[in-house]
């Protein structure tokens, strides 16, 4: 079975989150990783823990871990995922596309899912 793996910060979950987490589902066995608190400082962040334990309601992930605070490579090492899943928004977190390229990890980036965006929903706040 393939390991797909994608993450994120998750503070509030909105619809497109739960698109993206869907159609990655489809895809294989699905980690899901969280950005850790020491990552996630938007006056907004929610806690590592409570985001976890709100991703992990929806029933959607396989698993949901926390990154490490020191590499995301550490995390790819631990899960060997046969692809990485990311959001219209993201992009590879900085030193790990050598690690990528070398594992032969296969990127999907999905499109954005309607007009569903973290940033727009905290800037109504």
């Amino acid at each position: 079975m393939k390991i797909i793996l994608t993450g994120g910060k998750f503070n509030k979950i909105h619809p497109g989150h739960v698109w993206l987490l869907c159609r990655a589902k489809k895809l294989g066995y699905l980690v899901v990783v969280l950005a850790n608190d020491k990552h996630n400082k938007k006056p907004y962040a929610v806690k590592s823990g409570k985001r976890k334990a709100t991703l992990e309601k929806l029933g959607i992930a396989d698993k949901i871990v926390i990154g490490s605070p020191k590499s995301f490579v550490l995390v790819l090492k631990k899960y060997k995922p046969n692809v990485i899943v990311l959001g219209y928004d993201q992009k590879l977190p900085e030193g790990t596309e050598d690690y990528v390229k070398e594992h032969k990890i296969k990127i999907i980036k999905f499109k954005k899912y309607g007009s569903h965006s973290t940033r727009k929903l905290c800037s109504m706040l």
